[in-house]
């Protein structure tokens, strides 16, 4: 009698957050394109005034980390150029997928935003009118509102848009 043979399993993938080495998101996010692993890489656009001259340019939003799914059997290539400090397995997959389109959403969006620290405190409300409607999040400061945080738990960090009043909903 033969043995029957089990197909392999199939590979699996995870979400990493990648923690770059200092100043290299756009080049291991080059990487990641050329190994042909999805990766997202939010950028913002900055402006430079010298004495003769305003330059443009792209940066990171979270300077240090490129968010990508990789194959576990092909984690090895994500090192491979000595681009990388560490790289952090996502959790609550779910979670992180939904705040990354959050982030996809305001970064397209065109609003002023500012990474900050994620704050505990502060009344959480929905945005409901404009680009970003629907998504959650809580007024920064109640005494002082200066816009509304989302937050991206994976990074223990906040978004802080400015979103007009009108906009906001205050959830129970």
């Amino acid at each position: 009698m033969a043995n029957a043979l089990t197909p392999p399993a199939a590979p699996t993938a995870n979400w990493l957050v990648c923690h770059t080495k200092p100043r290299c998101e756009k080049k291991f996010a080059a990487l990641l394109a050329a190994e042909k692993f999805e990766h997202y890489l939010p950028l913002v656009q900055s402006v430079r005034r010298y004495a003769q001259q305003t330059k443009k340019f792209s940066k990171p939003l979270f300077p240090g980390y490129v968010f990508a799914l990789i194959p576990a059997e092909k984690k090895a290539r994500i090192y491979q150029q000595d681009l990388l400090a560490r790289a952090i397995t996502v959790e609550d997959e779910a979670r992180f997928l939904r705040q990354l389109a959050d982030v996809r959403a305001i970064v397209a969006s065109g609003f002023e935003l500012s990474v900050m620290p994620l704050l505990t405190r502060g009344r959480r409300v929905k945005i409901t009118g404009g680009p970003l409607y629907g998504l959650e999040g809580f007024v920064d400061d109640p005494a002082h509102p200066r816009g509304v945080v989302l937050s991206v738990d994976v990074l223990q960090q906040g978004l802080l848009v400015k979103v007009p009043i009108e906009f906001l909903q205050v959830l129970p």
